[in-house]
């Protein structure tokens, strides 16, 4: 078949796609409801309870965290070189996903009162797209009006990109060509994205946010896996790291102003978040430790898996026999302290949150240019709490590259070039920044940084308190250190020093060496790069 050919067929495919959509969207009987409606409806159809503090507490099923084995990328022509297949980005047959999507359509349609609303993902007037989300579920719908973005006036006719939400659909493996009665599956040819089986509604957020991270490189902007702020004098401030980092918890700082606490555009003018709300864990939050967290869980919030109290539907934080994995989301609305038009200029502290078990790492390291490089493509961390489908409610070490592996479609180096290109462009210093175990091991005699001495270290960077300070060098590390930081105790910045056995130091600090070694042999970099990192 010619190439024409081909055009052809797929124009013709997008047609039909288009009707089919444009018809559910008819038979939908809620269109852009309001937060109220959608709370009272949630309710009405026993979808959940409302708990003590007003939010909208619901239950996500046997999946409450992400299913990564059942995502998938349709394999199509226009993308398919540019996607980096494997583990993380799994193909999905074109032909069995039309099959598929034409049924779960018949499906929802059938049912008759389906919910849908017109949203945008990236506040950038130019660098954004347009949503239309279809749920079955008014409490999804909830979640995505508080998590997408709500445009003044939302048109129908502008949605570039559908979000299909079936949860009530199991698919059939043998059917279906899906790994189990659950997918999560982006076509981005068709602009579409579906998810079937799915209760957990960060589904739908991630896979808006793959969708941006395939999108935002091809026109010079870096997407990013992180979080946002802005200080009274307007300078920016970056936060990357993997859930359980405290990426959420050090952003939302009473003392700045919130851009996002997630995901994040970086383009000429500066930084944008891709949503309108956060999407914060709950798991042990208390009001003096979080309080611009605590204070937005109030009605109009979602809290998913959150035990409550029995009678008084009071909150149960620390109760986690459901899942560590709970969360809350909210509009950005709910945090006094926002940054207006959700963007700001260019970011004057980049910081890397890395949560390391294994009590090696300092609790900030200073990083040239070229180690922001390493520790990004390395993207190293423990995974804290059980954030996918699977994984066991423990602290274990991994690397995810960009500190988001799962929702990166394209190659790692590709979004590290943009960010060392940034970085030159606009002289951004970047900080590695450890929220985890010093003094030894997790498990071992090892204790985690408090959220103070955290916050203190914070704040040190964002006011400048590390530029033109006397450094050390960290041996094997290769990483330079402050030698002392206002207001944290001088003791605790060269980590060897808070072991009382300084061989077992050592011992643990080869063993993550050649974590990092082995780890780093599949990226194809420079020589300056590579001998950026740590070194045996």
């Amino acid at each position: 078949m010619s190439e024409q050919a081909h055009e052809l067929d797929r124009n013709q495919a997008a047609g039909s796609f288009r009707l089919l959509a444009e018809d559910l969207a008819l038979m939908a009987p809620y269109v852009d409801e309001e937060v109220p409606q959608l709370v009272e409806c949630a309710i009405r159809r026993g979808e959940g309870v409302l708990a003590a503090n007003g939010a909208l507490s619901v239950r996500t099923g046997q999946r409450t965290g992400r299913s990564p084995k059942d995502r998938f990328i349709v394999d199509e022509p226009g993308s398919r070189d540019h996607i980096d297949w494997g583990i993380v980005n799994r193909p999905f047959d074109a032909a069995a996903f039309e099959n598929l999507w034409n049924r779960v359509v018949e499906h929802v349609s059938s049912k008759g009162d389906a919910f849908i609303s017109f949203l945008r993902a990236g506040a950038d007037p130019v660098h954004s797209i347009a949503l239309r989300v279809i749920t079955e579920f008014a409490w999804h719908t909830l979640f995505a009006r508080q998590l997408f973005i709500r445009p003044a006036k939302s048109d129908p006719h502008d949605a570039e990109w559908t979000v299909l939400n079936a949860p009530s659909y199991e698919a059939d493996p043998a059917r279906d060509g899906t790994s189990s009665d659950g997918a999560v599956i982006i076509d981005l040819a068709k602009q579409r994205i579906l998810l079937c089986g799915m209760h957990y509604a960060g589904e739908m957020k991630k896979a808006v946010f793959s969708v941006m991270n395939y999108l935002m490189p091809e026109q010079g902007i870096l997407p990013m896996h992180c979080a946002a702020n802005v200080g009274e004098d307007g300078d920016v401030a970056l936060f990357f790291g993997l859930s359980g980092t405290g990426k959420t918890t050090l952003s939302a700082d009473p003392t700045r102003f919130l851009i996002g606490d997630d995901e994040h555009g970086w383009n000429d003018q500066g930084i944008f978040n891709f949503e309108g709300g956060c999407y914060a864990k709950c798991i042990q939050l208390t009001q003096e430790r979080e309080p611009v967290i605590w204070n937005a869980i109030r009605f109009g919030a979602v809290m998913e898996n959150v035990v409550l109290d029995g009678i008084r539907h009071v909150p149960c934080y620390d109760d986690e026999s459901i899942t560590q994995n709970t969360r809350v989301a909210y509009p950005r609305e709910y945090i006094e302290m926002r940054m207006p038009g959700n963007r700001a200029g260019h970011p004057q502290a980049i910081i890397f949150l890395t949560c390391d078990l294994f009590g090696v790492l300092p609790p900030v390291a200073i990083l040239s240019k070229q180690q922001a490089a390493y520790y990004f493509l390395s993207g190293y961390t423990a995974l804290v709490g059980s954030t996918e489908v699977g994984q066991i409610d423990d602290v274990k070490p991994t690397f995810s590259a960009c500190f988001g592996s799962p929702f990166f479609p394209r190659k790692p180096r590709e979004y590290a070039d943009l960010l060392m290109r940034k970085i030159d462009q606009h002289n951004s210093p970047v900080y590695l920044v450890n929220t985890g175990w010093t003094g030894g091991a997790y498990g071992e005699d090892g204790r985690r940084f408090s959220i103070a001495t955290t916050r203190a270290l914070i704040h040190a960077i964002v006011r400048g308190g590390l530029q033109g300070v006397e450094t050390q060098q960290l041996p094997g590390l290769n990483l330079t250190i402050p030698r002392h930081v206002p207001g944290v105790d001088t003791g605790i910045l060269n980590p060897r020093n808070g072991w009382h056995d300084k061989n077992a130091y050592d011992r643990q600090a080869h063993d993550l060496i050649q974590r990092f070694l082995a780890n780093f042999e599949r990226f194809q970099v420079s020589r300056e790069i590579r001998s950026a990192g740590p070194r045996l």
